[in-house]
Formats: C-alpha cells, structure tokens, sequence
C-alpha cells in the first residue's frame, strides 16, 4: 500500500517542483531584466550598449573595464548628419589637425580645422559623463531630446590618435516615447558658468553623494568645445599643474593617455547646453579632491576647485 502511494505520489512532488522552480526562474528573470539604467560598457575601445533609448531623462551607467581613461560625450548632430558623415567629414579634419599639433605645428593644425564642415558649428554638446578612470564605473543622470545622436570620447592614445578614430564612437536614436522618469534628489549642487567658474552648496562628507551641475551659461574656449565638471582624487604624489595641463587637448600632452601620475577621475558629467542641470552619483572616501574643467587655463578661468574629505 505504501509502495502504490508513493508511487502516485512521487510524479506529484516533481510536477509542483518543477512548477515553483519554473515561478522562481521567471521572477528572477523579470528582476534581472528590470533596470531603472541604460548599462554602458568600455571593453577596449567601444561603447557595448543599446541602440535606442527613450527620451526625457535617463540615467546612463558607464562601466570602463579598460586599461585607459575614457569618458562619454553625447553630441546631438544636425539633421541628415550621421554616423558616416562624421566619419567622413569630421574625424578626418580632427586626426589631421591632431597629428600636426602633435609635430608642434599649430598653423598647419589650425588649417587642418578649417576643413571642418561648415554646418560643425551647429553641433550641440547635450551631456555625458566626466572623465572615468580605468576599472572604475560611474552613473550620470541626463535629458535628452528625440532623434539621432552621437556617443563619443576623444581622449587620446599615447600616439596622439583620438579614441574615436579607434572605434569609441556609437550612434544611438532618441525615440518620441518619453522614459517618464524623473531627476534624481541631489544633495550637493554645483553651478558652472564661464564668468564665475565652479562653485558649490552642500556637504562633501565621506559617503554616497548625488551631485547637480547646473549650466548657467556655456561658451566655446580655445579648444572649440565648453565647460564641464570632473571630479578628480588626488593622492599625495599628484600635481595639480601637471593636471590641468594635460586638461587641454589642443595640448601635445594633453587628454593623452596614461592620465598623470597621482590623480583618480571619478566621473563627472561631460559638456552640457547653458540651462541644462545634469547629475552624477560618487562615494567619497576621505582624501584631496578637485573639481576641474577640460579648458585650457582652468585655473585662472575659476574651473578648478580643490576640497577635502575629512
């Protein structure tokens, strides 16, 4: 009797086994596949991620599993402008300039940047993450429009050749159905302008932070781009000379990988339109802090900010 009751038992047991397993894998599944932002990730010289995102705010998690410092600038291009006009029109233009500032040639440079199209200034600059240095990650907070745009980074190789001529350039499409998301709640704000610099509010204590940068306006420096914000570590050996001079592209030594000795980028966000906010996420550990700007002379620009965590 036992033996036949076990016997209509077992498939039983197995049936509702399989059931709760096959409810466990399906919940785990739907909680893997939920994510409240857009993954990024820098394996060598690329950007692996998805192609269209909806508009309105998103926040993008960037990952840089390589051995340079990387950062992630989103253009928004005019209309018609795509991938393999840039490629064709714009990038030549920049590698041409680049290898003769490279040879210390500026006039040469200066004339190799006359060949960008004329439609170049029209070129929007809509956010994006600071400099992120290699193994670490960073979240940043943006809002952007519907249509094509362009993800890119131009720190440079030890050669002088830009990352987005070795393939760090990706075209993802904004589309019209908004994300319905909303800004995350910062608790440290800065503002950024070209008339007074970097300036904050709040406490940069030892911990978790979600910092704001508010553009109060915008402005094209020497280097044909803006202002941004990059938050930096220091250690004892790093030079805040040698850091801001290699803050400058347009400089031989500049944006050129390896970063300076001493000095952690920690993200940041990249640059922005005058009006825009834009936020980014950091866990501060005690230690020498700076806020800087990629602009030539961040300094006497007041684009350099230096702190403490205690």
């Amino acid at each position: 009797m036992k033996a036949k009751m076990l016997t209509l038992l077992v498939p039983f047991l197995l049936l509702c086994c399989k059931s709760e397993k096959k409810e466990q894998e399906t919940y785990a599944s739907s909680k893997t596949e939920k994510k409240d932002y857009i993954e990024v990730v820098t394996n060598l010289m690329d950007f692996v991620t998805v192609d269209t995102i909806k508009s309105g705010w998103n926040t993008f998690k960037y990952s840089n599993k390589s051995d340079e410092p990387h950062f992630i600038l989103i253009d928004d291009y005019p209309d018609g402008k795509t991938l393999d006009t840039i490629k064709a029109r714009v990038m030549p233009a920049f590698d041409k300039g680049m290898a003769s500032i490279m040879e210390n040639d500026m006039d040469a440079a200066m004339a190799a940047f006359g060949e960008l199209p004329s439609w170049f200034p029209e070129v929007k600059f809509v956010g994006g993450t600071g400099l992120i240095s290699p193994k670490k990650e960073t979240n940043v907070t943006v809002k952007l429009e519907p249509g094509p745009h362009i993800m890119e980074c131009y720190v440079k190789m030890a050669s002088g050749v830009f990352h987005v001529s070795m393939g760090m350039v990706k075209e993802i499409y904004v589309l019209e159905e908004d994300s319905g998301n909303k800004p995350p709640e910062a608790d440290i704000q800065i503002t950024v302008s070209s008339a007074e610099g970097i300036n904050y509010t709040g406490d940069l204590t030892k911990g978790h932070h979600i910092i704001s940068v508010h553009y109060v306006d915008q402005s094209v420096y020497e280097h044909f781009i803006g202002h941004d914000v990059n938050l930096v570590k220091l250690d004892d050996s790093a030079s805040l000379d040698e850091l801001e001079a290699w803050m400058n592209w347009m400089d031989p030594k500049g944006l050129i990988s390896p970063a300076p000795s001493g000095v952690t980028f920690l993200g940041g966000v990249n640059n922005g339109l005058a009006g825009s906010t834009h936020y980014f996420e950091v866990h501060l550990d005690p230690g020498n802090y700076a806020f800087i700007s990629e602009v030539p002379s961040a300094s006497s620009k007041g684009l350099l900010k230096t702190f403490m965590v205690e």
